[in-house]
């Protein structure tokens, strides 16, 4: 990819970073050329080092905590134009990552060198402030994580993940619950629940919504 057209792809999802001075844009377009990464591929593990700051320009980052039996919670998803609260942690204070990261399908990326991002942080405040504006909006999202596993039973946070999908959804029920941050047996129980109800319709990895009305009632805790 030519530097005009690195130029035009940063300006579409990471415009700050697009209008950077014309010498440390060269320099970031120079170090940090697009790579496209294969699909499922982890970017990045728990207690690895922290060497660069993703932009994903396609694709999709699945940012999941692993538990030791295996089971996954996902914390965040990171496309285009967004930022990796994970990343930005372990730079700006030199430490390991806490989470995983995986390819969700291919994606393609720069990646913004530590010692490069640190500098623009230190030396170029318009940076500064977007990385922080970046990581608060992050930083919220997370916290309304918490919220609902701490404090939402699974049937409510399912039937806001259908209705947040919907109405037809391409997935699987492992994939379900991976978001959810539960068991693949448990989401479906509750699944074959919804479709006895008459509220969803299962079939091989999809399922459609049929009565939002009902699923926004089990949402809200109302039934």
């Amino acid at each position: 990819m030519e530097m005009d057209s690195i130029r035009a792809t940063l300006a579409t999802h990471y415009p700050l970073i697009a209008s950077l001075p014309p010498t440390l844009l060269a320099e970031v377009i120079h170090g940090a050329r697009p790579t496209v990464i294969p699909a499922g591929t982890v970017l990045f593990d728990e207690a690895s080092p922290c060497r660069a700051f993703p932009m994903v320009l396609k694709g999709t980052i699945r940012v999941v905590k692993v538990a030791p039996t295996g089971r996954e919670l996902e914390l965040y998803q990171v496309g285009p134009g967004e930022s990796c609260i994970m990343s930005i942690g372990c730079i700006l204070g030199s430490n390991s990552y806490s989470a995983r990261g995986i390819a969700d399908g291919d994606v393609t990326l720069m990646l913004l060198a530590y010692p490069l991002f640190n500098r623009l942080m230190e030396q170029h405040a318009p940076f500064r402030n977007y990385v922080i504006s970046l990581f608060s909006a992050r930083l919220v999202e997370l916290m309304e994580l918490v919220e609902q596993v701490a404090f939402r039973k699974l049937d409510q946070r399912l039937a806001s993940l259908l209705i947040e999908k919907g109405p037809l959804i391409y997935t699987t029920h492992q994939g379900l619950a991976s978001e959810l941050g539960s068991v693949r047996e448990i989401v479906s129980r509750l699944l074959a629940s919804f479709a006895r109800r008459g509220l969803v319709s299962l079939g091989r990895e999809k399922i459609e919504v049929v009565d939002t009305f009902s699923l926004e009632k089990i949402a809200k805790g109302e039934v």
